[in-house]
C-alpha cells in the first residue's frame, strides 16, 4: 500500500478497514479467513475508478461481501472434514465493543453458531440486513440477487436466526457474575458450585480441530459436564488456572497450562445460569486472544 495521505484508496481503505473486518468474520467465523478476504477486496480496491463511486463504503462492503461468499462456500465443504465440533474463532476484543450491546451480540458465541446454521446467501444477507443495517437494494448488488429476493431471504433467516438466538439479551454485570462464579468453582474443584451456576441442560461443545484432546461430540447436561471438566483436570500433572477474560465482545475465561494458554471458554448466559460453554483448544484458532482486534459496525 502506498502513503494514505496522498493515496485516496489507501486512505478510503484503511477508513473502513476494522468495518470490513467485521464483516468478513461475521459471515465467515475465522479471523483468518476473515483477513485473507481483506486482501482480496484490497487488491480489488486498487483496481476501481474511484470517480466512478458515488459511495465508498458501500462498494468496499459490497467487495468485501462477495469476497467473503466465495470463501464461505469453500469453507462449508471443508468443515464436513473437520474433526469434532467446529467453533468460530475466538477474538480477545476491545473494551467498546463490550460496551456496545448490539455489536457484542452479534459477534458473540452463541449467535455466530446459529449464524453457522444459515447457508451461505442467507447468513450473508442477514449479517448485512441485521447487523449492519444495509438496504435491500444494496444487499441485492452484493450477493446478484433482487432486492424482492433479498427481502423473502431476509425474512427466511431471521425467522431461523431467532428461533434459535438466546431468548433474551443478558446484561454485561449478569453475564460477569456467572461466568466469575463458573470460574471459582472450577480453581477449587467445586462440584457444587459448578451445578449451581449451570443450567440443567447445559451444553458443552469443545473444539480441539484433531490437534488437542476435545469431546467429539457435544456433552449435555449439567453432571455430565461437572465430570468432563474435573475428571479431566485430575489427569493433568500441569498446574491448571483460570483467567478472565473478554471474547467477542463477552466475558469468558483463558485456561492455561503451567502460565502457557490452553484454550479459551466462551459462555451463554441466560437467566443467570450458564446454558451454554463453548471450549476452543485447536491452537490454530487461538493465535487472536494475545491482542486485541478492533470491531465495529459503522
Amino acid at each position: 500500500m502506498t502513503d494514505a495521505t496522498t493515496d485516496p484508496a489507501t486512505e478510503t481503505f484503511l477508513a473502513h478497514r476494522n468495518l470490513l473486518f467485521t464483516v468478513a468474520y461475521e459471515m465467515l467465523g475465522s479471523a483468518a479467513d476473515a483477513e485473507d478476504v481483506l486482501q482480496e477486496t484490497w487488491l480489488r480496491w486498487v483496481e476501481v475508478d474511484l470517480d466512478r463511486v458515488s459511495d465508498r463504503r458501500a462498494y468496499l462492503v459490497r467487495i468485501t461481501t462477495r469476497q467473503a461468499l466465495n470463501r464461505l462456500r469453500t469453507m462449508k465443504r471443508r468443515r464436513e472434514a473437520y474433526v469434532g465440533p467446529w467453533l468460530p474463532e475466538p477474538l480477545l476484543t476491545t473494551p467498546d465493543v463490550a460496551e456496545d450491546v448490539e455489536l457484542a451480540e452479534s459477534v458473540s458465541m452463541a449467535l455466530m453458531l446459529v449464524l453457522e446454521t444459515l447457508a451461505p446467501t442467507e447468513r450473508a444477507v442477514f449479517v448485512l440486513r441485521e447487523v449492519f443495517d444495509v438496504g435491500y437494494d444494496e444487499i441485492a448488488a452484493a450477493v446478484d440477487k433482487s432486492p424482492a429476493a433479498v427481502r423473502q431471504i431476509a425474512h427466511r433467516a431471521r425467522r431461523h436466526v431467532d428461533a434459535r438466538r438466546p431468548r433474551k439479551t443478558v446484561s454485561p454485570s449478569e453475564a460477569r457474575a456467572a461466568v466469575e462464579s463458573f470460574r471459582r468453582a472450577l480453581d477449587t474443584r467445586d462440584p457444587q458450585g459448578l451445578l449451581d451456576v449451570l443450567a440443567p441442560d447445559v451444553v458443552l461443545m469443545s473444539d480441539g480441530g484433531g490437534l488437542k484432546r476435545a469431546a467429539l461430540r457435544p456433552v449435555v447436561g449439567a453432571d455430565k459436564l461437572v465430570r468432563y471438566y474435573l475428571g479431566g483436570s485430575s489427569r493433568h500433572e500441569a498446574t491448571i488456572t483460570c483467567e478472565p477474560t473478554v471474547v467477542n465482545g463477552n466475558p469468558a475465561l483463558a485456561l492455561c497450562l503451567d502460565g502457557e494458554i490452553d484454550g479459551v471458554m466462551a459462555m451463554r448466559v441466560e437467566d443467570g445460569l450458564i446454558t451454554g460453554v463453548y471450549y476452543v483448544r485447536n491452537p490454530e484458532k487461538l493465535t487472536r486472544v494475545a491482542s486485541e482486534t478492533a470491531l465495529t459496525l459503522r
